[in-house]
This record gives C-alpha cells, sequence and structure tokens, in this order.
C-alpha cells in the first residue's frame, strides 16, 4: 500500500528524530508501547527496515533517512494547507470574513521596499488584509513551507528559492559595516578580502538551515545584536546597501567594490492558487 496516514508519519518523525522510543513516546503524548508497535506495523506496510535497533539504541537505516525526510515535509504541507486554508476564509479572526496574506519579511530588510509595497496594494480594490512577519535570518524559507507565511520577500544569493516560485524586485551593492572609528571606516570603497580578515574585528557569522559556518566572528541571531557587537568593536558585517536604513551613529558603511549583487525576489509557494496572492505579486511586479 503506497498510502500514509498523517498520524503515522507524526509517530515516525518523533521517533527518528528522538532516537529513543521512551522520549518519543513522551514528546507524542502516548505510551511506548503502542508507539512500538504502530511503526513495526508501517515497516510492515512499506516492506522494509526504517529502523535498526539493539541494546545500544535507534539508529536510522537509508530507508528510514528517506521517510524522515520525506515525512517532514509531508507534515509541513498539511501544516501549511491547514493555516491557508483558514486564513482563506478568515477563520483566523473571528468575525472577520476578509482574506488574510502573512508576508514573511527578513528583519529590518527591503524597509523602502516593503513600504512602497504595502501602499501601493492597500490602494487596490479588494485587496487583502497584509500580515507582515518579521523573521531571523535565513527564517523565510522555513516559514513558507509550513505555512506560517503565504508570501515572503527572499534576498538571493543568501536565500534559496529552491521549491517556490518568484519574481526579482530589485537588486542592490553590497556594504560593509564598520565601527566608524576603525581606520578602514575612512575609505572610499573595500574589498571582500579588506574585511575577511581585519585584526580584532572578525567578520559576523549568518546562519544558513540552522548551522553556522566556522570562524572565530560572533554567531548573529539578530539585527539588535549585530548593530550593537558593531558598535563595540567586535565584529563587522557584510549587509545590502539599503541596509543603510537602521544603522546608528556609532556605524560606516563602505560600499564593497567585489561584492556580488543582492537581489531581492517576491517568492511564493509553486503549487500555490490564490486570486488574492497574485493580485499582491502583480502589485509588487509593478513597483
Amino acid at each position: 500500500m503506497d498510502t500514509l496516514e498523517t498520524r503515522e508519519l507524526r509517530y515516525f518523525v518523533a521517533v527518528a528524530e528522538e532516537l529513543h522510543f521512551g522520549r518519543a513516546a513522551e514528546r507524542l503524548g502516548m505510551a511506548q508501547p503502542p508507539l512500538s508497535r504502530a511503526i513495526q506495523q508501517l515497516e510492515r506496510r512499506l516492506g522494509v527496515r526504517l529502523l535498526e535497533r539493539n541494546r545500544r539504541g535507534v539508529r536510522l537505516t537509508g530507508a528510514g533517512e528517506v521517510l524522515l525526510q520525506e515525512g517532514r515535509a509531508a507534515l509541513d504541507a498539511t501544516a501549511a494547507a491547514a493555516r491557508r486554508t483558514r486564513r482563506a476564509g478568515g477563520a483566523d479572526s473571528l468575525g472577520d470574513s476578509r482574506e488574510r496574506l502573512v508576508l514573511a519579511v527578513k528583519a529590518a530588510a527591503s524597509h523602502d521596499l516593503l513600504r512602497k509595497l504595502l501602499d501601493a496594494y492597500a490602494a487596490e480594490p479588494d485587496s487583502a488584509e497584509i500580515e507582515v512577519l518579521p523573521c531571523s535570518i535565513n527564517e523565510q524559507e522555513e516559514l513558507l513551507r509550513d505555512g506560517r507565511a503565504d508570501v515572503a520577500l527572499m534576498h538571493t544569493p543568501w536565500n534559496s528559492l529552491a521549491g517556490f516560485d518568484s519574481e526579482p524586485l530589485t537588486t542592490e551593492g553590497q556594504v560593509a559595516v564598520l565601527p566608524t572609528g576603525h581606520p578602514l571606516a575612512a575609505h572610499e570603497t573595500l574589498s571582500l578580502a579588506d574585511v575577511r580578515d581585519i585584526p580584532g574585528l572578525p567578520l559576523a557569522r549568518w546562519p544558513t538551515r540552522g548551522t553556522y559556518p566556522p570562524g572565530p566572528g560572533p554567531e548573529i541571531h539578530n539585527q539588535t545584536q549585530l548593530a550593537q557587537l558593531i558598535a563595540l568593536g567586535r565584529t563587522v558585517a557584510i549587509v545590502p546597501d539599503s541596509a543603510r536604513s537602521w544603522l546608528w551613529t556609532e556605524h560606516t558603511a563602505v560600499p564593497l567594490a567585489d561584492a556580488p549583487p543582492i537581489v531581492t525576489h517576491i517568492a511564493w509557494p509553486a503549487h500555490s492558487r490564490s486570486l488574492t496572492l497574485a493580485g499582491l505579486i502583480r502589485t509588487a511586479v509593478r513597483l
């Protein structure tokens, strides 16, 4: 049988992530014996071994690794369908039948573009309510996939557009943001090599899918933290030119002559058939 139930996927993903039946059962709010039976039944139905069990614990087989990845995606898609359906019906706010779209944006990024988009769309007849959802670094992809957002402003090459439809909106250069008193802050332009190895001023590290690249620089979790560390002379950052809008007086932005351009896209799930979303995208492309 090729059909899998959502319940089965939830059970398996919990076990696969915990690699411990007891912890998985606790996480699911159920007893361990029925969980073990459910996983065994799933293996029989699929005709493959998903888990290797021994006295040292539990580990995934090759087939189990595949089902973990596919199962996560399927559960995200199911949750996304429920969230987007409720929003389309106005069920998220009592007594309000107006459709609502959630727009995910990286906090403090593309401020001018976002303001212009919201103003232009609000002027359209029958426009939907737009909820702006500021998010952490590189979080837009996850929010789109699991349905917490309907559409997002994404920035390549930093964000991946894989699996989404998108339209490019703006292109801009990059700048190095340094403490105002640093000698390099007096330069008219810098190169990437200039800022990658500054003694005593390591480059800030941004996460990609929850993982930080190696290096001596601080791990950046949000824009406020980054701004303070730069002002204190603890790090230097490479950001889009539009990020000048949030700079403090203790910061200086210097253009990077050889940095690749940053392209801001409006992105949405490839399978979307929402006419309301299509209206927002048309407005964005016309800006």
